[in-house]
């Protein structure tokens, strides 16, 4: 009785202390490819809900991309130009952290420092990220807002 004790202990401890490397793959496979940026919004640090702006993204900034590969690979391309004539702006190349439990995803980009986003919605369609850093108080209630961006494949 005793060695079937021990050994669910040990089991049980053993199960509980791995990390779900599973669940990162999944959802960086998810995340791969490209990302059309759609919208911008800020919204309600006190609720999180209400949307005190909102910027969609028209035009040739339209076709701002972000794009990710499982290898850790991140890049952005910035489109400008007026009407039909877009042409690539810019493109930054870096690299990208994830951690699946906590939702955190940090991307570092060329020599700028590592922006961290929570991961707020991941489908195959939709992702959609909560901006951790620069965020202020809009709204005069001395609680910082949230901005999320929105990416559409």
């Amino acid at each position: 009785m005793k060695k079937q004790l021990l050994l669910f202990a040990f089991s049980a401890l053993a199960l509980t202390s791995c990390k779900d490397d599973n669940l990162e793959a999944y959802d960086m496979d998810i995340m791969k490819g490209d990302w059309k940026e759609v919208k911008r919004e800020i919204i309600s640090g006190k609720d999180n809900k209400t949307v005190l702006q909102s910027y969609p993204n028209t035009g040739c900034a339209a076709k701002n991309t972000l794009f990710f590969r499982t290898d850790y690979y991140v890049s952005y391309t910035a489109y400008t130009g007026t009407g039909a004539d877009c042409q690539m702006d810019q493109k930054t190349e870096g690299r990208y952290t994830y951690d699946a439990d906590s939702k955190v995803l940090g991307i570092k980009l060329d020599n700028e420092e590592t922006s961290n986003y929570r991961v707020d919605m991941l489908t195959s369609k939709d992702l959609r990220l909560a901006q951790q850093f620069g965020n202020f108080d809009l709204d005069g209630d001395k609680i910082p807002e949230v901005t999320y961006v929105t990416y559409k494949r």
